[in-house]
């Protein structure tokens, strides 16, 4: 496949995916679904990649689907679907982000609605933009949300909160955003990169087993109860007494240093 709609790169353990159809403010289309799992597959495995980003190009982070495309996509006969694909979840893509244990960091440029609000949601920490906006709009065309939001955004605002947004289906600003703990950090929009890059940065430059562990342990705990997640938390702390970062952070400890960290 020619990777066309989705930029990708890797650069000092971090990498970045940006939504590359900015004349339509990164609508996403069946081509796009289908390189996003290819990369996200590629994040999970290579061991040189610590973290990743996920933003948009041009003025917009994603505006949902692109209802031509994907539509016209089930009126043209362009061969039978596999089996596999007649039978997959709408939105697995879901699935596929959530089971990479690395920070997935969303860089909020611009709108982010429909399935582009998905897609935030889906990352571990959304930093935005102030020209950043928001709707969970499904209603207005008569849909449910989908692609995890009606599990995601719950979770992140309360249920209350989600289900206006869910029933009013408005877009609300980036200040709103925030006020409500959509999003985990509100910067100037010419500040995006930096602050994500900052960020992102610092996350790659530390242990990353440990890191991995974390984040594995803290999904978990939305499903454990507390005597399940004290057995994760033995496990990973032995698997992390193991790893050279750990011998590292504490020879850096005791010589008064930064620790160097090499993930393993």
């Amino acid at each position: 496949m020619d990777f066309e709609d989705i930029l990708f790169e890797i650069a000092d353990g971090i990498a970045r995916i940006t939504l590359n159809r900015p004349e339509r403010f990164n609508a996403f289309t069946t081509r796009m679904y289908q390189e996003l799992q290819q990369f996200l597959d590629q994040i999970k495995r290579d061991d040189e990649i610590r973290v990743a980003i996920i933003t948009g190009a041009g003025k917009g982070f994603c505006a949902g689907s692109d209802v031509s495309d994907r539509l016209k996509g089930h009126l043209d006969d362009e061969g039978e679907k596999s089996r596999y694909e007649t039978l997959r979840q709408l939105g697995a893509l879901a699935l596929e982000m959530e089971a990479i244990d690395k920070p997935v960091i969303a860089a909020v440029n611009g709108v982010a609605v429909g399935a582009g609000l998905s897609i935030a949601l889906m990352a571990d920490i959304r930093i935005a933009s102030e020209k950043s906006r928001f709707g969970a709009v499904w209603v207005k065309v008569g849909l449910v949300p989908d692609a995890g939001a009606t599990s995601y955004l719950p979770k992140i605002v309360g249920r209350d909160r989600a289900l206006e947004l869910y029933l009013r289906g408005e877009i609300i600003d980036a200040e709103e955003a925030f006020r409500i703990g959509l999003i985990t950090r509100l910067v100037p929009h010419d500040d995006l990169m930096i602050e994500t890059m900052g960020l992102a940065s610092r996350i790659a430059s530390g242990p990353a087993v440990a890191i991995e562990l974390t984040k594995r342990g803290m999904l978990r705990s939305l499903d454990n109860d507390l005597k399940a997640q004290l057995d994760y938390e033995s496990y990973a702390q032995m698997v992390c007494r193991n790893t050279e970062d750990h011998r590292e952070g504490i020879q850096a400890f005791m010589d008064k240093r930064k620790p160097n960290f090499r993930g393993r």
